[in-house]
């Protein structure tokens, strides 16, 4: 991981680009010595990865029209 101060960045930001494209190393740009970007190389999302996450997790209703949880409800008195 490199660091780099806002001003030398934004003098230089076209190689520092490059850079992370050609390395795959992340740069943390500073402000004032405190870090407050970071710039990664850009990875694209697996469709297939984020849904198998949510499987198994949608519920399922044979009647969309009737009422959901009227059981809970007396739960509550």
């Amino acid at each position: 991981m490199q660091t780099v101060s806002k001003t030398q960045f934004k003098a230089q930001v076209l190689q520092y680009f490059q850079q992370v494209e050609r390395t795959g190393q992340e740069v943390v740009i500073t402000d004032r010595g405190r870090p407050v970007v970071r710039m990664v190389p850009f990875e694209s999302p697996d469709p297939e990865a984020a849904l198998k996450s949510l499987r198994g997790t949608v519920v399922r209703y044979d009647d969309p029209t009737e009422p959901v949880g009227v059981e809970d409800w007396n739960v509550l008195r």
